[in-house]
């Protein structure tokens, strides 16, 4: 049986998801399990069999989730909404016992309220429950067993379940995430767009907590990103578990045929915080690999870490995270402001008031300039005149959302005689410029 499936991510990476999966298609899965549909904005459409849905789910490293369409429809109120909720047959999927939550989101919905809308898609499958089952299921929205969303046009409701679970960046893996924390799948999805593969070098010289380096580890060592997490469709009655074994048990294999040769994976990182560097530590070791070198080093002192030309990418902090985290005097871990304010991470926002230490890019432009000669260097970041910060021209920009964040994506070629400084004077380009790009 085959079925329609949505992958969400984050805007900016649908080219690259479509891609992934098409590489899923061909390496992970029989012919016929997974036929690759249409891009749209904020992600990708994909019909499968039950093997294709869940490869999805274990082998993509750039999708938010994979949900299952259940039912589409035009609708003209909230009643329209209720009904076809009402009418699918949610006892074949799930039982009364299994905890529920929905969730809505809507582009240019007539609705005056969307917590209605929501409201009345959660009664409808409810009431159809209680007449199909006799009981009505319980209402979780922090840790439930089945999630259902709803998406609402100016004309159409799609209603889909959910069959990843918790978000599929969330790999399992992170211990500690750091102030402003980069989403894996971003991560992945960068890594993705810089052209780089495994066994190039690629060098992240403000790291963090090592979003960057996990990602690109587990890439070069084949570990699947999902292959230590649960996801939702292990709840489902009609899930085919044999499937789902057997797609595991191909993962585990090659997961462990990889690490079973010793190799270089030239993958490299360093920052100037010995507390991030521990946790990026701790991160790697619960990824299951524990062999990227990591150093202590103000990026501003940075030189190549392995001979030939390689791919830098960075996800740099501004104003008071530039500072040095490290510990005081007495050994002690010295928070940064963003910690002290008790900041969560749940929306991903860098904390708009930082402004950039142009001194301190200009010299990190000077080495570059300098020292990575034939590299290709990308830089993801919320201000735009970054380029003008570093004193580069950037080769390409590219739009992307780090959560709700609009960023760019700077890439610099470094080549040696091509590369020009940038006048520090020389206004930024206009707004319309770069978005039309």
């Amino acid at each position: 049986m085959s079925f329609d499936f949505f992958a969400p991510c984050p805007r900016g990476l649908e080219a690259a998801l479509v891609s992934e999966l098409i590489e899923t298609a061909k390496n992970r899965l029989p012919p016929g399990a997974m036929s690759v549909g249409a891009e749209v904005p904020g992600g990708v459409h994909f019909r499968g069999n039950w093997a294709g849905g869940m490869a999805a789910n274990l082998h993509s490293r750039i999708a938010s989730r994979v949900l299952l369409k259940i039912a589409q429809r035009p609708y003209r109120d909230e009643h329209d909404i209720y009904e076809l909720a009402r009418e699918q047959r949610w006892d074949q999927w799930f039982t009364a016992n299994e905890t529920l939550r929905v969730d809505i989101t809507a582009i240019k919905s007539p609705l005056r309220s969307l917590e209605f809308a929501t409201l009345r898609v959660k009664d409808g499958i409810c009431d159809r429950m209680r007449d199909k089952a006799g009981a009505r299921p319980s209402i979780d929205t922090t840790y439930p067993d089945v999630r259902v969303f709803a998406f609402l046009t100016a004309t159409d409701c799609t209603l889909y379940l959910d069959t990843s679970g918790e978000p599929l960046f969330k790999r399992g893996w992170r211990l500690d995430k750091g102030a402003a924390p980069l989403r894996e799948n971003l991560a992945a999805g960068i890594l993705r767009l810089t052209g780089w593969t495994a066994g190039t070098p690629l060098y992240d010289p403000m790291c963090g907590s090592g979003t960057f380096l996990a990602e690109a580890a587990q890439v070069a060592l084949d570990i699947a990103p999902g292959l230590d997490r649960s996801f939702g469709f292990e709840r489902l009655k009609q899930a085919e578990m044999a499937a789902w074994r057997h797609l595991k048990s191909e993962a585990n294999t090659a997961r462990n045929t990889a690490q079973s040769g010793k190799r270089d994976l030239l993958i490299f990182g360093s920052d100037i915080s010995d507390v991030m560097l521990d946790k990026a530590r701790a991160n790697f070791k619960r990824a299951g690999f524990g062999n990227v070198p990591l150093k202590q080093l103000d990026a501003r002192n940075m030189t190549p870490p392995a001979s030939g030309a390689g791919v830098l990418v960075v996800n740099p902090p501004y104003g008071e995270r530039i500072e040095v985290r490290g510990r005081n005097a007495r050994g002690e871990a010295r928070p940064t402001a963003r910690e002290m304010r008790g900041d969560d991470d749940d929306g991903f926002r860098r904390i708009q008031d930082d402004t950039p230490d142009p001194e301190f890019f200009h010299a990190l432009g000077d080495a570059l300039k300098q020292r990575f000669t034939d590299w290709r260097a990308f830089f993801l970041t919320s201000d735009r005149k970054l380029p003008g910060q570093l004193r580069l021209r950037e080769a390409a920009k590219t739009p992307l959302y780090n959560g709700a964040l609009e960023c760019r994506l700077f890439r610099f070629d470094l080549i040696a005689g091509s590369v020009r400084q940038r006048p520090a004077s020389k206004p930024a380009a206009p707004e319309d410029q770069d978005d039309a790009q």
